[in-house]
């Protein structure tokens, strides 16, 4: 069993029941699982590995509950950048279908090795077309040699424009193809044991784009198999109307009666619910994932962020696809939900009080991680897993802004992890990649597979 002790930080931020900030900070963590934290100088003297922190910041490890990997292959598509939701995916489908396993790998390591670096070590990702025989396996072999802690989704899109669904036909799938390849995934890949590296989520793309009938038996199925489920919904307004005029329910509505509500459910963005439905899903447990940047980057509207937190609905932060954020950055996404928040409470809008920067980090970690139904992640504390990142306070980004260390991590400029650490192992040190030789070949290979994708060669 190996051990690792981190020591001498400048501040430890530790999210645990107390939220403790410890000056001079540290922790102590065997096989992967920390046994200690506090000031350095209670903490044991040796271990097989050390990590000296001075003027480091020591935080819990990031948590993105919502993203699209394979869509870092297509940032700032030209015929995509200043369209809506349903005009960008319109022009995206035909690029995403010609995807192939080697794609969707080099998507894979190529995000989680971006989240990485901006202190994510647990990420969530909603992948639902598989186009030209690529599958579940080929992101988590990707994820596995990244080294973050990974929940991989069997994704799934089965109504097609002929159908009267979004997406085109030559990207939706036979339904009892998806369930059969949905159980599969689960028996594979799925560890519930604490500290897992990789769990599954069943996750139909949207209601616009897979029948009521596969959203109750993927509920049915998850269910059986004691996994998560989770879904697009109430994004824009183009989708609260198409929920109203297909199904005469608003969104949250026609998810509890296909069987999509209660504490093993979370929806991605909620942009268009309204207070009864934020009632009835803290009712239920049912969670969110907050994806700020996406929904300003498609103008899709404001979350009700302020109002989830009140009413008690678990709320994390997502990065959302790289194609409709044009990042992975989770410690700016912490940043812009709390910014985000802070315009909403604006007189003109909602009104309220500012959200703290503790609250966005909060949200970022402990809020990612009660979505996800993980408590073994999230904060800092004995029995915890080993994850954290550290940020280099002695960066001009901080310069006069040591006051308040924490707080000025989220409201100074993001900048990128020093170290980040996943079941106490180094997934970035120094600033470098430690999982993958020549990380810039990698990008190298990324971007010829993105030029050709979009190009149709």
């Amino acid at each position: 069993m190996s051990t690792l002790l981190v020591r001498n930080a400048e501040v430890l931020v530790t999210m645990d029941p107390d939220r403790r900030e410890i000056p001079d900070g540290g922790l102590f963590a065997r096989d992967g699982f920390i046994e200690a934290v506090g000031p350095s100088d209670a903490l044991p003297a040796t271990a097989d590995e050390i990590l000296d922190a001075t003027g480091l910041l020591v935080l819990p490890g990031l948590v993105n509950t919502h993203h699209h990997l394979y869509q870092t292959l297509t940032r700032a598509v030209p015929g995509a950048q200043d369209a809506g939701l349903f005009d960008w995916l319109r022009t995206l489908y035909p690029i995403w279908a010609r995807m192939t396993p080697e794609d969707v790998d080099l998507a894979t390591r190529t995000g989680l090795l971006e989240l990485a670096h901006s202190g994510c070590t647990t990420a969530f990702d909603h992948h639902y077309l598989w186009p030209n025989g690529s599958s579940v396996s080929d992101q988590v072999a990707a994820a596995h040699e990244v080294g973050v802690r990974f929940h991989v989704s069997r994704g799934s899109m089965s109504l097609g424009e002929s159908d009267g669904g979004l997406p085109p036909d030559s990207v939706v799938e036979d339904e009892d193809a998806i369930l059969a390849d949905s159980e599969d995934a689960i028996t594979r890949f799925h560890d519930p044991a604490p500290g897992s590296m990789t769990q599954v989520v069943l996750a139909p793309c949207s209601p616009f784009s897979v029948s009521t009938d596969l959203m109750r038996r993927t509920a049915e199925l998850a269910r059986a198999h004691g996994v998560r489920l989770h879904t697009h919904l109430a994004e824009t307004a183009d989708e609260e109307g198409f929920c109203l005029e297909t199904f005469g329910a608003r969104p949250v509505a026609y998810a509890e009666e296909v069987g999509w509500a209660g504490p093993d459910v979370w929806y991605a963005h909620g942009v268009f619910i309204d207070d009864g439905e934020i009632a009835r899903m803290a009712g239920a447990g049912t969670g969110v994932a907050h994806c700020p940047s996406s929904n300003m980057r498609l103008a899709s509207g404001i979350a009700p962020v302020a109002r989830y937190l009140a009413a008690g609905v678990p709320v994390g932060l997502g990065v959302d696809g790289s194609a409709s954020n044009d990042g992975s950055h989770m410690l700016g996404e912490a940043r812009l939900a709390m910014l985000l928040a802070r315009l909403n409470a604006a007189p003109s809008l909602e009104g309220g009080p500012q959200m703290a920067a503790r609250t966005a980090l909060e949200m970022a970690t402990l809020g990612g991680a009660a979505v996800l139904g993980r408590d073994d992640i999230g904060s800092l504390a004995a029995g915890r897993c080993a994850d954290f990142f550290t940020l280099d306070l002695g960066r001009i980004e901080y310069a006069g802004g040591l006051h308040d260390p924490v707080a000025a991590a989220l409201l100074c400029a993001p900048t990128p992890a020093v170290h980040t650490y996943v079941q106490g192992r180094a997934v970035v040190s120094g600033g470098e990649c430690t999982c993958l030789l020549h990380e810039g070949h990698w990008i190298e290979e990324h971007n010829r597979a993105a030029m050709r994708l979009v190009n149709g060669d």
